[in-house]
């Protein structure tokens, strides 16, 4: 019988470094900055993905009760683990998001060019583990849903603080799974540029609301999501991977970031050129691709030795 994927990568019983957690956070905070990239893939992908959602989904009512005893509340819980986690995504959005946000106005091709290679490498990683006849069935009903999402409108809601509470839990929903940007989401409610802007700035108000609907939003869709994990993680991560699959069209390289209709923004890189006034990069798009690729390998073999 084929070993699960998420057994085998989070070796669960094998202790892994703080530094090393830490590192798994960066990576993730970075991939949670570009719409289109799920920091679920990366979690899953360097070997923490069952152990993150496991120990998220210990959380309950019952927690509250556990409090009176901190260091069994702290073991109970995986505190460590969420600690170091949540320290090294906190680090990687703070230090990376002005880089993230230089790129995405002056060299967006290379940016989306580099993550599509990436994801292109997680889909072959996380798919080849899978069933075929899951794949052939679940992957395919991934690709007609993906395709459906790509469809949607982006939106365009006003800023608020509820508004921006609610995009927070809806938006860590797609983070905590392994295909899904929460990124995109926001781009979708058209809050995207806004959170990257309190990111930036340090808009304590701002991420006071999206922190707060992210941990709601956990609250009520981990232990669902563990649920299926345990019970239909073969048929769930073969529907994951086909929505992956069809989402690489949303890292193509040359897009107008304008358009409200995801498909009507896409280019060629003359057409970029052109609408832009910047350079198309089309010489360099290929090795930045071929980049992302081997890093979201090296990455992958890297951790887990960390």
């Amino acid at each position: 019988m084929e070993q699960s994927p998420v057994n085998d990568l989070d070796n669960a019983k094998q202790p892994k470094s703080t530094l090393g957690v830490m590192f798994r956070g960066a990576c993730m905070g970075l991939a949670e900055l570009v719409p289109g990239i799920s920091g679920g893939t990366i979690a899953f992908v360097t070997g923490i993905y069952a152990e993150l959602v496991g120990t998220l989904a210990r959380f309950g009512p019952a927690s509250i009760v556990q409090l009176a005893q901190p260091k069994a509340f702290w073991q109970q819980h995986n505190l460590g683990f969420l600690l170091s986690l949540g320290v090294g995504m906190g680090l990687g959005i703070i230090m990376l998001a002005p880089g993230v946000r230089f790129l995405l106005a002056n060299a967006a091709p290379l940016l989306w060019a580099f993550f599509f290679g990436l994801i292109w490498a997680s889909v072959i990683f996380i798919g080849r583990a899978r069933s075929r006849q899951a794949l052939r069935s679940y992957g395919s009903l991934g690709l007609l849903l993906g395709f459906g999402f790509l469809l949607l409108p982006m939106g365009q809601i006003e800023s608020t603080w509820l508004t921006l509470f609610v995009g927070g839990a809806i938006a860590v929903c797609a983070w905590i799974l392994p295909a899904v940007s929460g990124s995109f989401v926001l781009l979708l409610l058209g809050l995207y540029d806004e959170v990257i802007i309190a990111i930036s700035e340090l808009d304590l108000m701002s991420l006071s609301a999206v922190a707060l609907g992210c941990a709601t939003g956990l609250a009520l869709f981990v232990r669902a999501l563990s649920w299926l994990l345990q019970h239909h993680e073969d048929r769930l991560l073969s529907l994951l991977t086909g929505f992956m699959a069809i989402a690489l069209a949303k890292l193509w390289p040359w897009q107008d970031a304008d358009a409200k209709v995801f498909f009507e923004g896409l280019l060629w890189p003359d057409q970029y050129a052109a609408l832009t006034g910047q350079s198309d990069y089309v010489i360099w798009v290929g090795p930045a691709a071929v980049l992302g690729f081997l890093a979201l390998w090296l990455l992958q073999r890297v951790t887990r030795q960390a």
